[in-house]
């Protein structure tokens, strides 16, 4: 574990050593207004996303609840490895930048949309109405693969990497957190099971990139600087 002391951050100082790892985040607001133009801006042609078996998934709004926990869950990951896991934080960032940028060019290449949404609600509760200002405020393009399970996985991978996290009961709720919040956007009917089916490809194939590889380069860069000091202390 890497504490950070940011009362000492300053604007002159960010890209010191202790604090320049924070220049990733800003990967975000250039991810956000990338989306934003795709959602926005470009006039593009969405193909459906649908399969056979999400006709056979009811919608359930209580579902509503893990679906909006997902932006605590995913902000609360960063704070906490920001502020006290530095090594943990970096590959966070780089699965977040590698997903978000594959799922990006999907988008764009082969725009999609989901049409799953139901037009009446068999009961009307606190639940449902929350689902109906979802629906109103999100719209129902650029689905596949889901943002929602792609980012849940971030936090349960880095949950990994975390000495804090690694006991039994956080572990627990690092995987029922990540269960809960990729099934909710089905039964929410945000989502068809292929988005989660691509999403968990996407994942499969950026996780040695975020996770595996930086370590391995880390520790090739280790052994050879202590071959070279190793070599000006025989030579000397």
């Amino acid at each position: 574990m890497y504490m950070v002391d940011y009362r000492k951050l300053r604007p002159g100082n960010i890209t010191s050593p202790e604090y320049k790892h924070l220049l990733l985040l800003l990967y975000w607001p250039v991810y956000g207004l990338t989306f934003l133009i795709l959602e926005r801006v470009l006039n593009l042609t969405y193909h459906p996303i649908e399969a056979a078996f999400d006709s056979k998934i009811p919608f359930c709004e209580f579902f509503v609840f893990p679906y909006y926990f997902w932006f605590v869950f995913l902000l609360g990951i960063h704070l906490y490895t920001g502020f006290f896991d530095v090594p943990a934080f970096k590959k966070l960032m780089y699965f977040i930048i590698i997903t978000y940028t594959i799922t990006t060019v999907i988008y764009l290449i082969y725009p999609n949309k989901q049409e799953l949404r139901p037009t009446e609600f068999e009961r009307d509760n606190f639940c449902v109405a929350i689902v109906k200002m979802l629906y109103a405020f999100d719209t129902n393009t650029n689905v596949c693969p889901s943002l929602h399970v792609i980012g849940s996985f971030a936090v349960l991978f880095t949950s990994w990497y975390c000495d804090r996290f690694k006991t039994f009961w956080w572990q627990l709720f690092f995987i029922t957190s990540t269960v809960l919040i990729s099934v909710s956007t089905v039964f929410l009917k945000q989502h068809s099971i292929i988005d989660i089916w691509v999403a968990l490809i996407v994942c499969a194939v950026s996780f040695p990139f975020a996770y595996i590889l930086p370590d391995v380069i880390s520790k090739r860069h280790k052994k050879a600087a202590n071959a070279v000091n190793k070599k000006a202390l025989t030579t000397e």
